[in-house]
């Protein structure tokens, strides 16, 4: 043995004595680096299962996928056509949840596994392998309304399947020979890579760039041309694409082809931040790349103090930057229950609800009581609010579920042109066509209809339920015995019109119905009730003359003899001695006005919650302090 040797092993006993050195073995490196982004997908994917399956599913409603030749060749002719396809083609499964959250995370395994081969990332840093996740969880769940608005098919996968081919092309670059192979590597990577996956092509090429500078043996002038050829590649190639039409690409976003664009009245920026981040973290780890790595870790207390403050930076951001809006997840709740017609669960659900709850809360909790025939008496049973989308932007009633309100009361040409401008808009998805089939069929276009149920039978989890709708075709006669469509049909218009209702769902609605006459006694009820929510006595009277005479028999609903007995002694334009109130309408009404005396002298504000909690349920607290609400 040599003195070298010697000399090396004296070190080691003589560290190992003084307890001055530490070092963890590549057994146990190895497991953390395998254990912890294992533990940390098994984590992401329990959240996204138990705060998010509302939302997941959601999703998937605003998606389109079809098995045809046709919708393939659709995506590809825009450049990054293939990221769409595939994108749209994964968010299918997330009809049901768990299937879609798992589809996802191995996307992530797969794309931990790659970059750790491309740049060839030591054991004791493999946490860092979570940052690129966490920034693409992030792009996913910090959305929020978006999803209604965002043109970008297949968003929640096609970021992490973009970013999987840009590292592994840089993977496949280093693992070339050194010299003319890697140059034309970069010339094809952007030359056949961008009309596919668009904007992580020229990625792929800027990471190249990076590791012509780190990779070993390499000459500085291949390091220079390497260089200059992706940087030539990169501005040239998506301009020749534009200027010879292969495809059909705005030059504002040439360069971005295959990113979404968050853009309405303007754009958004903060919501590209985490993209910028992915690129700067995938440069950086481009840029120290190194061959050889250390299989140790020494000084742990260093290691491991870096390794906790980064994963408490990782959980941090996913916490912070995770929308988290109540109302924005009970809305979605309801709509599902809505959609399903599981009246009571939209009640349980409303009831349950601890914040100001927004117009399409509202308006979904009023659809359920008036079809299970309560609203007359329960409307002012729950909490009245008018909280706005936790939006940057003015999120529209027409665009979060507007359709779902027209189609259930009847509006069936506001549905069916809400869901062709918003296909036109923002491109065709499932809810739309689902809107436009039930339309077609009860307006009695059944060719029209025909047609939607042969897109849907394109898909892989709404086949079954658009052939179920077959047999109204062949047989129109059957749509007014179906017990969905018949409710729906006693609530259509006589007139065969479409006016403007501004984007304002709720407030058409209202000024429609309570304007509007009919001498179907379903349509006469839905009358009164939108007149009761006017507030405005000459246009409850209208509604009540012609809504009374049918509950000759019958017990009115108790907020419409609420309404009757305050109006009469507000303005005692109508006699209502002769009226048959119950006796607990008239005892609320003189406490409510006692109390109203007992408070004088204090202002509104002080005086809400007091007498909420007395008469909230009551159209006396509605009337006197529920005013001033927005509609969106």
């Amino acid at each position: 043995m040599g003195k070298k040797d010697s000399k090396k092993q004296q070190s080691k006993k003589s560290a190992k004595a003084t307890g001055k050195s530490f070092a963890i073995g590549s057994r146990t490196l190895t497991g953390w680096s395998i254990g912890v982004p294992l533990l940390a997908l098994i984590a992401v994917a329990a959240a996204l299962l138990i705060f998010e399956s509302n939302y997941l599913f959601r999703v998937q409603e605003l998606n389109l996928f079809l098995y045809t030749p046709l919708f393939f060749k659709q995506q590809m002719v825009v450049s990054g056509g293939l990221l769409t396809y595939l994108g749209s083609y994964f968010t299918q499964f997330f009809y049901h949840p768990w299937i879609g959250v798992v589809l996802l995370c191995l996307w992530w395994a797969l794309l931990m596994w790659v970059m750790k081969r491309a740049f060839n990332i030591p054991a004791k840093w493999g946490l860092v392998l979570l940052v690129p996740v966490v920034l693409l969880l992030i792009t996913d769940v910090d959305l929020g309304y978006w999803i209604y608005y965002l043109k970008f098919r297949g968003h929640f996968f096609a970021s992490t399947i973009g970013i999987t081919a840009a590292v592994a092309l840089a993977w496949g670059y280093r693992s070339l020979p050194k010299g003319l192979l890697r140059t034309l590597m970069i010339v094809l990577t952007v030359a056949v890579g961008y009309p596919l996956i668009g904007f992580y092509a020229l990625l792929a090429a800027s990471l190249m760039a990076v590791l012509a500078w780190r990779l070993s043996g390499c000459s500085k002038t291949s390091r220079i041309v390497d260089t200059i050829v992706a940087v030539a590649a990169i501005v040239l190639v998506p301009l020749a694409y534009y200027h010879w039409h292969f495809y059909q690409t705005n030059i504002v976003n040439i360069y971005y082809t295959g990113l979404p664009v968050f853009r309405l009245e303007e754009d958004y920026y903060a919501y590209y931040i985490p993209y910028y981040l992915l690129v700067a973290v995938l440069l950086a780890m481009a840029a120290l790349y190194k061959k050889q790595r250390q299989s140790e870790v020494r000084r742990t207390f260093l290691w491991g103090g870096a390794q906790l403050l980064l994963l408490v930076v990782l959980i941090g951001s996913v916490c912070h930057f995770w929308f988290k809006d109540e109302n924005f997840h009970t809305e979605l709740s309801m709509y599902r229950y809505a959609e399903n017609q599981q009246w009571e669960d939209i009640l349980t659900t409303y009831h349950d609800h601890d914040s100001n709850p927004n117009r399409m809360m509202w308006m979904m909790k009023n659809l359920a009581l008036s079809r299970l025939g309560r609203q007359g008496d329960e409307m002012y049973h729950y909490r009245n609010g008018d909280a706005a989308p936790n939006a940057p932007f003015t999120a529209r009633l027409t665009q979060v579920g507007g359709k779902m309100v027209y189609y259930n009361y009847g509006m069936l040409n506001y549905c069916y042109r809400w869901c062709l401008e918003d296909g036109v808009e923002y491109g065709w998805r499932v809810d739309y066509y689902k809107f436009m089939l039930r339309c077609s069929l009860m307006n009695g276009e059944m060719t029209v209809a025909q047609k939607y149920i042969d897109i849907l039978s394109k898909t892989k989890y709404y086949a079954d339920w658009a052939q179920q709708y077959e047999r109204f075709v062949k047989n129109p006669k059957l749509v007014a015995n179906d017990k969905e469509f018949s409710t729906i049909m006693h609530l259509m218009p006589k007139t065969n019109e479409l006016t403007s209702d501004n984007t304002l769902v709720e407030i058409f609605l209202i000024n429609y119905f309570s304007a509007h006459d009919s001498d179907d006694p379903a349509y006469q009820e839905q009358a009164m009730l939108f007149a009761l929510q006017t507030k405005d006595i000459p246009t409850f009277w209208a509604r009540f003359y012609r809504y009374a005479p049918q509950m000759a028999d019958k017990h009115m609903p108790i907020h419409i003899q609420e309404a009757a007995y305050l109006y009469g002694h507000l303005e005692n334009k109508v006699d209502i001695s002769r009226m048959p109130f119950d006796e607990e309408v008239k005892k609320t009404y003189e406490e409510f006005m006692a109390a109203a005396e007992q408070y004088r002298g204090m202002t509104e504000e002080q005086m809400k919650p007091l007498m909420y909690d007395r008469f909230g349920g009551t159209f006396y607290y509605e009337y006197f302090f529920t005013r001033g609400q927005r509609s969106y």
